[in-house]
């Protein structure tokens, strides 16, 4: 068993509301009147108020290649991963040359080295810390993060570890595409980083670690929805795969997943105190109420963090985690479940509870 020691988020500087974004990029896509009237009701119906964004906001006009804005997403990620996991290690009074694992996570770009490779001399990490890159798992990636990281030290009580998700979703911004994927993708994404610190439970026990335990973790992929969520490569760069039956899958599936994950764990969603639901649009959050049969407000904290922020796809469920755990008290035994949806469809669902 894991026990989570930190967790900080890290958002880039340029920050912008909807409808700025909206009459900035509405030109760069299309002239047509119909599709831009289109453009205009997906992002004012998104529930997205404001979004950060890794450049200024005037840059997203020059046309840029592949490796150009890979090349971008390489030296920004770097800086955006070392900001939120010095962030966590100052939180958890961790040292940097005290973690023994590292695991990375993004899907808005490439890199060999890895960025968290990057990371170990930008941050005096060790030279023999264990390093876990992993790409294609996209908004799901956070939550799957976390499920991996607590399965490494179920193994290693005694080990220090940490998670690090980076996604510059603004960089994978396309223009000319007029599909309706790209219409609701560029009024939903933003860019941000998070890391964690999580520890085993010897290290926990000699630190005092107050933070939440994971008690419990499921993975799902469910059959026949690997064209609904992902990523195309084109010339111009990833392209987004966006389809309306994600809400489907959501309903046809979801609750009895849930349910069965929680049986498996001794309890029901009853006994469940908070929820922090990975935000991927309204109709995926009233999706998820909906299978789950949640009480009005359950998800009142990722509504508010699409509003913020929008979707920041695997960062999204560690910086709505990260003000869960900040917001007010969590006496012993109270419950967090943790779950996102990404390509695949796949699911990842993590129970957390307050130790004693």
């Amino acid at each position: 068993m894991a026990r989570i020691a930190a967790v900080r988020s890290a958002l880039p500087p340029h920050i912008h509301t909807q409808r700025e974004i909206t009459a900035t990029i509405g030109p760069m896509i299309t002239e047509d009147r119909a599709t831009r009237a289109l453009l205009d009701r997906l992002h004012s119906s998104s529930s997205v108020a404001t979004r950060h964004l890794v450049m200024p906001i005037e840059r997203y006009a020059d046309p840029r290649t592949f490796t150009q804005s890979n090349d971008m997403f390489i030296e920004l990620a770097a800086d955006l991963a070392q900001r939120s996991l010095q962030d966590a290690l100052d939180a958890a009074g961790v040292r940097p040359d005290e973690v023994d694992y590292i695991m990375f996570t993004s899907v808005t770009g490439i890199s060999a080295p890895s960025i968290d490779g990057l990371l170990v001399a930008r941050m005096g990490l060790r030279s023999d810390v264990k390093r876990v890159p992993m790409y294609g798992l996209g908004c799901v990636a956070g939550a799957s993060g976390l499920a991996r990281v607590d399965d490494y030290l179920v193994g290693h009580p005694d080990a220090v570890a940490v998670l690090v998700a980076v996604e510059l979703c603004s960089l994978t911004f396309q223009r000319d595409d007029a599909s309706v994927a790209n219409l609701v993708a560029s009024g939903l994404f933003g860019d941000g980083a998070a890391a964690v610190v999580m520890v085993g439970a010897n290290r926990a026990e000699r630190m005092a670690v107050t933070g939440p335990d994971i008690v419990g973790t499921r993975s799902e992929l469910y059959p026949e929805t690997e064209d609904v969520i992902g990523f195309n490569a084109s010339d111009t760069g990833f392209r987004i795969v966006l389809t309306a039956r994600v809400g489907e899958i959501v309903a046809e599936h979801f609750g009895g997943t849930m349910s069965a994950f929680l049986a498996d764990n001794g309890c029901s969603t009853g006994d469940i105190q908070r929820w922090v639901a990975h935000p991927g649009g309204p109709k995926v959050l009233e999706a998820f109420s909906d299978s789950l049969r949640l009480p009005a407000g359950a998800l009142d904290i990722s509504w508010r963090s699409l509003a913020a922020v929008g979707n920041l796809s695997s960062v999204s469920v560690l910086h709505i985690l990260a003000e869960s755990i900040a917001d007010g008290e969590h006496p012993a035994g109270e419950n967090t479940v943790l779950f996102a949806l990404g390509p695949g469809i796949s699911a990842e669902l993590v129970l957390m509870r307050w130790p004693e």
